[in-house]
């Protein structure tokens, strides 16, 4: 035990000599968590949209009008030419263009039914989805206000008016910041334990310490459990700095237990710092664990749901999250801070990453030997 305290206290001293990693431990995350949850947005705003009025009439005036008053549209081109709006859209000035044809007001009042012409630019295929579910929604809300006007009692209306009343649960307000904070703490949280513990081991080995050490009476245990506690620490200090900073900017308070948090984040960081660990049994060089690192993280986020919803992805990228150990940890934070989830909804996510932590340390230990 007094060789386990000496070793920690060495490995204390030695990260907070390095300036560097102490920018990367506390400045990081707080950089990270006040500045990507504002541009991480899933709501796209600010169409900018070109309407051709061919049809100068109230109706279409009145779907103009409705259109401008939306948040999520800029007009920016109305004109009587189609050309010009396509113009337009080729000068990037202009997302989506709405055609009302000639005679709209007409055939809507006397055959019950106008046809509207869409056309969006799908260079960006995200904005170009969005943008024309918004408008159709907007025009669906205008088709009804018309149908309501023409509602005369007691005469029959023969389309039948449905309404819905919607509750957000969960996040009522559905602010996508209370989304995405608890996902990029838990990039920052793996990036504390895997990518730094590796550097950490990795630059032993540079500099030669690792091969005195292997030659002292230290046993394994020892040197890695000497190792890995630091980062441990370490990580469980930057996901408080990070729920401190959430809340305190972000009003994000867990409807769950932090108890529940703390218990999944501690049985989390064993498992990516056996990764971490695995990662320096391969590598000689800090760039090497550098670039080895940035692949497995750009994976990791990417193929993790933080950005994008794994319901939506190939089946193939379906099953390979099932293998990602980020994948367990963002849903779990979003199940405790948002739906308040306690142990024993999280009970399998807790299992499958204890198997990825016996699985992952038993391979570093085993592998780092077969080096020594």
């Amino acid at each position: 035990m007094r060789t386990l305290r000496i070793l920690l206290e060495k490995e204390f001293r030695q990260i907070f000599r390095d300036p560097a990693i102490l920018r990367l431990i506390f400045i990081m995350p707080i950089i990270q968590l006040l500045v990507l949850p504002l541009a991480a947005d899933y709501e796209v705003k600010d169409i900018n949209i070109a309407i051709v009025d061919q049809d100068h009439s109230s109706y279409s005036r009145q779907l103009t009008d409705k259109i401008s008053a939306s948040t999520y549209f800029n007009l920016v081109i109305y004109t009587h030419s189609y050309n010009e709006a396509i113009r337009g859209v080729e000068k990037d000035m202009a997302d989506v263009v709405l055609q009302i044809p000639p005679s709209f007001e007409k055939k809507l009042i006397k055959e019950n039914e106008a046809k509207l012409f869409m056309a969006l630019n799908a260079i960006n295929g995200v904005k170009a989805n969005l943008g024309g579910v918004y408008l159709r929604s907007i025009i669906n809300d205008f088709n009804g206000e018309v149908r309501l006007d023409w509602l005369q009692f007691p005469r029959f209306n023969p389309q039948p008016l449905i309404r819905i009343s919607s509750i957000n649960w969960f996040n009522p307000l559905l602010n996508y910041q209370f989304f995405m904070v608890p996902g990029i703490l838990v990039i920052l949280v793996t990036l504390v334990g895997s990518f730094l513990a590796a550097l950490n081991i990795v630059k032993e080995k540079e500099i030669g310490t690792i091969e005195q050490i292997n030659v002292t009476p230290i046993r394994k245990h020892q040197f890695i459990l000497g190792k890995l506690i630091p980062f441990w620490i370490l990580g469980l200090l930057v996901l408080s700095i990070g729920l401190l900073l959430a809340r305190i900017f972000y009003g994000i308070i867990p409807a769950g237990s932090l108890l529940t948090v703390y218990l999944f984040a501690a049985v989390y960081l064993l498992a990516v710092l056996g990764l971490g660990l695995l990662i320096s049994t391969y590598t000689e060089t800090q760039q090497q664990a550098m670039l080895i690192s940035f692949f497995l993280m750009m994976v990791f986020i990417l193929l993790g749901g933080l950005y994008t919803s794994i319901d939506s992805m190939p089946k193939w990228a379906q099953i390979f999250t099932m293998f990602n150990p980020v994948t367990y940890f963002i849903e779990v934070m979003r199940m405790v801070v948002l739906k308040g989830s306690n142990l024993y909804d999280i009970r399998y996510h807790l299992l499958i990453v204890s198997g990825f932590g016996v699985f992952l340390n038993s391979w570093a230990i085993i592998n780092y030997k077969k080096r020594s």
